[in-house]
């Protein structure tokens, strides 16, 4: 059953930060456009963070299972813990982008646009420390 988390986990991961990565190469081409062009073009590109929720929930699922032998041991696991808290913050993240595109939606789109691009740096920042810090606990 393991594996089969571990093949979910790792679903979830690029399906997670394949959004980041979309999203920021995304923002680079709407850089080169008009504002009326690029809002547009980045309201129709919000369809992405349906791929993002779906990776998160894997990762949340495959992860509680996989985190399961850790527990009892968690206070020794220094970085453990560091990780956790970059998956707590990387989930307020989501939120807060999930929450502007719902307004961008239904009328705001150009506040929210710089809104979520904003946050998405730094989801993207978040999620890569996420890996970075995993391997060095689970080296």
């Amino acid at each position: 059953m393991r594996d089969v988390m571990l093949f979910f986990h790792f679903i979830g991961i690029t399906m997670g930060l394949g959004t980041s990565f979309a999203h920021a190469f995304l923002g680079i081409a709407a850089a080169k456009m008009s504002t009326e062009e690029a809002a547009k073009f980045r309201m129709h590109t919000l369809v992405l963070g349906k791929m993002g929720h779906v990776g998160l929930a894997l990762l949340l699922v495959s992860g509680f299972y996989l985190i399961t032998p850790y527990w009892k041991s968690l206070a020794d696991m220094p970085l453990l813990i560091v990780k956790l808290v970059l998956v707590l913050t990387l989930i307020i993240l989501i939120v807060i982008i999930t929450r502007a595109s719902k307004k961008a939606q239904q009328g705001d789109a150009e506040g929210q646009l710089k809104k979520m691009a904003a946050v998405g740096k730094l989801t993207l920042i978040v999620a890569l420390a996420i890996v970075g810090v995993a391997i060095a606990v689970f080296h």
